[in-house]
This record gives structure tokens, sequence and C-alpha cells, in this order.
């Protein structure tokens, strides 16, 4: 199935071994963990929702606010975000600079998590000069969450201060 998608969408067929991302299931089992800036229901694992509550309630302790933009993606969620840039007239080269493949995106595992704050524009580099992102890097471990692509990680994929993933 993601040998055709990935056809499909004009995504080389040695993208994993390429990258050396890895790749990844779908989480089986999801709850909400509430709606995000544009009202759509985000979801995670049992386990990391648990952890994402605990650590939205002590960031709100200390007068930060955590928003979520997106949490699971389904592989055909994945593809169809590509399917719209695509159509928007981006090259796939680019689109994967910012979008893992399906299959390999860590949304599908339900533990990750891109996150946003009052006063900075979501998903944009500009989150690395909030309060909340320098709580996040303070605390965020102490919750199970990691910031997934750091400047110049080793899988390619553009520096994303908001995208955290619980390693539970």
């Amino acid at each position: 199935m993601l040998r055709e998608l990935h056809q499909e969408l004009g995504i080389r067929s040695d993208y994993g071994q390429a990258t050396g991302q890895p790749l990844f299931d779908e989480a089986e089992e999801l709850v909400d963990v509430g709606p995000n800036l544009v009202g759509r229901m985000q979801r995670l694992t049992p386990v990391t929702a648990g952890r994402w509550g605990a650590m939205v309630r002590a960031a709100a302790s200390e007068n930060i606010v955590l928003l979520v933009v997106s949490g699971f993606r389904s592989v055909d969620y994945q593809a169809a975000l590509i399917r719209n840039k695509i159509s928007a007239g981006q090259m796939i080269a680019d689109i994967l600079k910012v979008n893992a493949a399906p299959g390999f995106s860590e949304h599908h595992t339900g533990r990750a998590v891109d996150i946003a704050t009052p006063g900075s524009r979501p998903l944009t580099e500009d989150f690395e000069t909030t309060a909340a992102f320098g709580w996040l890097q303070r605390r965020g471990a102490d919750f199970g969450f990691t910031m997934s692509y750091p400047r110049d990680n080793v899988w390619g994929i553009s520096y994303e201060p908001w995208h955290w993933c619980c390693k539970n």
C-alpha cells in the first residue's frame, strides 16, 4: 500500500533508506485531547494524552499556555496533506522537508504533538522565541516529551520547534 501511495505522490521508492527515518505504525488506541485552533478534535494515545494533560496543567500553573495544533494523523491524512500541497504547486522535494512521507510521520504513532501558544503564529520558527518554547525546553522531558526536529537533524526535516513527541 505505501509503495503505491508513494509512487502516486512522486516520493522516491527508497525514501526511508535515503533519509534514515523510521517507518511508524498507526496507533490503534486513541483518546480525545480537545480541539485544535480551528476546532478539529485531536487525539493521542492514552498514555500520551495523560502526559500531555499533565504538562499543559503544569505549564498553566506557571502562566504558560500550550495549545495543540495537531496530534494523531493517519497515513491517509498525511497523504492528503501532501496532495493538497502538490495541488497548490509545491514540489515534492520541498514538501518532504517539512512533512514526512506517509508511513514515516511520528504523528501516526499518536505520540507526537504540534504545539502553539497565544501571540505566536502556529507552525513557524517564531515559536522558538516564546515563553512556551523556553518552558518546553526546561520541562518537556519531565513529562516524556522531546523536540523531534532540532536544527540540522539527521533526517533532513526542517527545524520544527513546535513538534514534540512523547517517548513512552
